[in-house]
C-alpha cells in the first residue's frame, strides 16, 4: 500500500454530486468523473466504502412537507439511493474497478443485503462496497448512515465531498461575504455552533466512536486523493 494517511474510509457522497450541473437526476458523463476520482484513491490500495444520497430524485422531508406520510417519504428516498449506488457501481466497474453494493433493505435481485462482516471481507479483498438504502429506517439521512457504517467498519475517516464548497464556514459562502471557514473543529463544535454539516445524530455518533471528519470540495479533480495522502485541505473535524 502506498503511504497514505488513511487505509480504510467511507466516502459520503451526495446524490447532487452524481447529478452535477443538471441539478436534478443522473449525470453519466459527472458519474464517469467521480468514478474516475475513486479509482485513483483505489489504485493506492486503499479500502473503499462508499455511501450515496439520493437528493438528487427525491428527499423524504420535503415529501414530508408537501403532505407525505413522513414514513413513506423517506422509503422513497431510500430507493432513490440505491438506483445512484447502481450507477456508480456500473461506472466503477466499466473502468475495472470490482465493486459490491449492500442495501439496508433486502432487494437480493439488484444487490447484496447489508452484512458488516461480508462488507469487511469485500474491502479485504479489494472491493469497493458501496452502502445503499439509508439506515433502512426511516428519520435517518444519509450522513448518519455514514457514521453508522463507519462505526460499524472501523473506518478510518468519513471523507464528505461536498459540490462546489470547501470546508466548513461559520454561515454559507455562498450567500454570506463574511463567512469564515474553518480549518479544524470537535464534533462537539459541529452541534454547539449549529453548522449544517451533517445532523446532530450524524455528529453525536461519529463524536462517540471518534470517527474524524473531513470536509472537502468535490468539484475539484484529485482532491479525494489529496485528503487520504495527509494533504491538508477543507475542513478537518475530531475528537470532543
Amino acid at each position: 500500500m502506498a503511504n497514505v494517511k488513511y487505509k480504510r474510509v467511507v466516502l459520503k457522497l451526495s446524490g447532487e454530486a452524481l447529478a452535477g450541473d443538471l441539478g436534478t437526476g443522473i449525470n453519466p458523463p459527472e458519474i464517469r468523473k467521480v468514478a474516475e476520482e475513486i479509482k485513483e484513491v483505489h489504485n493506492l490500495g486503499v479500502q473503499i466504502t462508499i455511501v450515496v444520497g439520493g437528493g438528487n430524485m427525491w428527499r423524504g422531508e420535503a415529501g414530508a412537507q408537501m403532505g407525505m406520510e413522513r414514513s413513506q417519504a423517506d422509503y422513497i428516498g431510500m430507493l432513490a439511493t440505491v438506483m445512484n449506488a447502481l450507477a456508480l457501481q456500473d461506472n466503477l466497474e466499466s473502468i475495472g474497478v470490482p465493486t459490491r453494493v449492500q442495501t439496508a433493505i433486502e432487494m437480493r435481485q439488484i444487490a447484496e443485503p447489508y452484512i458488516r462482516r461480508k462488507a469487511i471481507r469485500h474491502l479485504e479483498k479489494g472491493r469497493i462496497v458501496i452502502f445503499a438504502g439509508g439506515t433502512g429506517s426511516p428519520y435517518f439521512s444519509t450522513d448518519t448512515t455514514a457514521a453508522l457504517r463507519a462505526s460499524e467498519v472501523n473506518a478510518d475517516v468519513i471523507l464528505m465531498a461536498k459540490n462546489g464548497v470547501d470546508g466548513i464556514y461559520s454561515a454559507d459562502p455562498l450567500k454570506d461575504a463574511n463567512a469564515v471557514k474553518y480549518e479544524e473543529l470537535t464534533h462537539l463544535d459541529i452541534i454547539n455552533k449549529g453548522l449544517q454539516v451533517m445532523d446532530t445524530t450524524a455528529s453525536s455518533l461519529s463524536m462517540d466512536n471518534d470517527i474524524p471528519l473531513v470536509v472537502f470540495n468535490m468539484n475539484e479533480s484529485g482532491n479525494i486523493k489529496r485528503v487520504v495522502e495527509g494533504e491538508t485541505i477543507g475542513t478537518t473535524v475530531k475528537g470532543k
